[in-house]
């Protein structure tokens, strides 16, 4: 179903730290701005410029002043990415970067899992007009054993905790042919890639470039995603019903997830809620609350501190969701709520590029 292959990719020349940087959505404007400062050709000057036509301007002139260059063969590349996640275990993650080819949604190669806005599809079409590459890749799923291995030897390429080899791609194509495709992270710039596609037409302008991960990878892994809300007073604990945080959420990470769980935090005081069965965390959340004038956060002692500090009026406290209902729910064509998955530590940008 997916078609998966080598790609002669355009990379710095001299590749350092100085130029790379978190993917464009994760940035402020101060750490845009800091980036920027670190080198005259840090990608973020690619990603994130004020003009995408400036963008592609600056990226034409580097490769022709050979401060980017294209390599001479089609390859694939095997990533490692050592990080500490939010809940402090040391973990590798391990995929390979390689092109795809784009389709949409309805022949159910690539699935979808979360909503997407016009806003930043029409900024990333624009830029990538402007430039004719794929600038940064977005990270897909699939079940099955990985077809390539990191091998044991120094990376080419390296930089913030992210390692890449080279790798020919032998049978990489085979082994993608019958699988599906889950977007972990990167809808709006695949939506995007779509739309590049049936614009230009040609067989070269429907790839990009991917960070393919398997499930069954021992270093993946998705976080929660905690809810800050305002008012809702109708969400209260039931007489006697509340404890310490810390038992509630020590206990909430206890219990099956065939039926939703959460912990309600309000000022001092922690209480369970319980959803339906089949029915996800976030689900139940959203049920209960909707989605609109909702915080977020990843680190649940920041959530209770903003309870806390009056910042919000209370908080949803959520245990991760499983890769695999997330996968479910695709396969049925199902959205999800917004930032069901979180998925760390992002990809980092400015160490291979993907002509378009």
């Amino acid at each position: 179903m997916a078609d998966v292959a080598p790609f002669r990719a355009i990379r710095y020349a001299e590749p350092a730290p100085s130029v790379t940087a978190p993917p464009y959505d994760v940035l402020t404007p101060e750490q845009r701005d800091a980036y920027r400062a670190r080198d005259e050709h840090n990608v973020v000057r690619l990603t994130l410029n004020e003009s995408e036509e400036e963008a592609g301007r600056l990226f034409r002139s580097w490769l022709e002043e050979g401060v980017l260059v294209r390599d001479d063969e089609p390859a694939v590349w095997a990533v490692a990415q050592d990080y500490v996640g939010p809940d402090g275990v040391a973990r590798r993650r391990e995929g390979l970067v390689a092109s795809l080819r784009v389709e949409p949604y309805d022949t159910r190669t690539v699935l979808p899992h979360e909503r997407t806005h016009a806003g930043p599809k029409e900024s990333r079409l624009r830029l990538l007009r402007a430039a004719r590459a794929q600038l940064e890749p977005i990270f897909l799923l699939y079940d099955g054993d990985a077809p390539v291995a990191v091998p044991d030897r120094e990376p080419d390429l390296a930089a913030d905790a992210t390692q890449l080899w080279r790798m020919p791609g032998d049978g990489v194509a085979e082994a993608f042919a019958d699988r599906q495709l889950l977007i972990a992270d990167g809808h709006h710039r695949y939506e995007t890639a779509v739309a590049y596609a049936a614009e230009q037409g040609t067989a070269e302008s429907a790839r990009m470039m991917v960070v393919l991960v398997s499930t069954s990878d021992p270093g993946l892994e998705i976080f929660p995603t905690h809810r800050l809300f305002h008012g809702h007073d109708e969400v209260v604990p039931p007489p006697g019903g509340s404890t310490d945080v810390a038992s509630a959420v020590e206990r909430l990470g206890r219990l099956p997830y065939d039926i939703a769980h959460a912990v309600v935090y309000r000022r001092g005081a922690a209480f369970p809620v319980v959803g339906e069965p089949g029915e996800l965390d976030v689900e139940l959340v959203e049920r209960i609350i909707g989605h609109e004038g909702l915080g977020y956060t990843a680190d649940l002692a920041d959530a209770v501190a903003q309870v806390d500090a009056g910042v919000y009026d209370g908080a949803f406290l959520l245990r991760a969701t499983r890769i695999e209902d997330v996968f479910e729910r695709a396969r049925r064509g199902e959205v999800m709520p917004q930032k069901t998955t979180y998925f760390f530590p992002k990809l980092t940008s400015g160490l291979l590029f993907h002509p378009v």
